[in-house]
């Protein structure tokens, strides 16, 4: 299916009633997937802030006035500790982003590769984002044991020169190609809440999903807003936007993970389940995203408490004991 027919198919399915959209996301979703796994994973930034990109939405740009501390890439074994923590807290994959407009070549690549190595070695999928990378970078970390490449593309094609003039949509496109070819995984998605339109939020979910192999992790970021970026006063999205989103994506890449990301701090509880509902399988656990606040270990638990078949909140219902009338 081309992008453009995808976008027709995606605003139909997004323009739908709410529960005729629920149940037919929750149903592909049943199709593919246990409804009960929800991946955990944990995301940590290995170098911090001083990115060349001007990216509207981010605290790391140098673009930017935003007070954030620059931090030069973490070593291999402030990372491992971070990564055994990550799994002792119940995490599956670990995640390392860097600051870079493009992946460096020399010791700072090497390090990577050896952080990759070293969260292997741990049992966990391994996935970094390193800005654009080249097919023998990309093959480099194949060799070293990487599970998947993050790449986001944001909003849609037409939208993105409102948010990013630094590089361009096939930039995107290109790093997507190369780690692709190199047999890595991909984890490609966007953000809510930047003043994207809904056709903007359907090109983007069109454009992942013409993607041949479709990507096998798709994150659905909500803008948190930042002051001293051009985005510091977006207004919030609606949950049921949201919730929107992510059944459409659920519809259109069935068999791909659709990980509810970034703003999770943001929404109910009640909220979150209904994304469960709608298709999303995978969380980021730790109170950070990069440099983003995210929901506590105990906020979590909760959360994850509610998809049990025995989760009951009031204690006359427990053994069979009923309420009396």
């Amino acid at each position: 299916m081309s992008v453009d027919t995808g976008v027709a198919s995606a605003l139909h399915l997004y323009r739908l009633p709410f529960f005729d959209l629920l149940h037919r996301a929750h149903t592909e979703h049943l199709r593919f997937h246990d409804a009960q796994d929800i991946q955990r994973c944990f995301l940590l930034s290995i170098k911090t802030g001083g990115c060349p990109e001007n990216c509207g939405y981010c605290s790391q740009s140098a673009h930017h006035q935003t007070g954030l501390e620059r931090q030069p890439l973490l070593s291999v074994d402030d990372v491992l500790t971070a990564a055994t923590q990550a799994k002792q807290a119940g995490a599956h994959r670990f995640c390392m982003g860097a600051a870079w407009r493009q992946a460096p070549e020399g010791e700072q690549f090497d390090r990577v590769l050896s952080m990759v190595r070293g969260v292997k070695s741990l049992g966990m999928e391994a996935c970094v984002t390193l800005g654009m990378l080249t097919l023998p970078q990309a093959e480099q970390l194949k060799e070293a044991g990487l599970d998947a490449y993050n790449h986001n593309l944001d909003t849609s094609r037409e939208y993105y020169p409102q948010i990013v003039t630094t590089r361009n949509y096939d930039d995107r496109l290109n790093t997507l190609r190369a780690a692709r070819q190199a047999g890595l995984s991909l984890c490609c998605g966007g953000i809510l809440g930047m003043g994207e339109s809904a056709t903007d939020r359907c090109a983007m979910l069109a454009e992942l999903a013409a993607l041949d192999p479709q990507p096998e992790s798709v994150p659905i970021n909500l803008l948190m807003p930042v002051s001293g970026t051009p985005l510091a006063n977006a207004s919030a999205v609606d949950p049921v936007d949201l919730v929107r989103v992510i059944a459409v994506a659920r519809i259109l890449m069935p068999r791909s993970r659709v990980r509810l990301s970034a703003g999770r701090i943001h929404l109910s509880k009640e909220a979150q389940l209904l994304a469960f509902y709608a298709g999303a399988n995978s969380i980021f656990i730790g109170n950070k995203l990069l440099t983003a606040r995210n929901a506590e270990a105990s906020e979590d638990a909760a959360l994850l408490d509610c998809l049990r078949a025995d989760a009951v909140t009031d204690p006359s219902l427990h053994d069979g004991v009923r309420p009396s009338a």
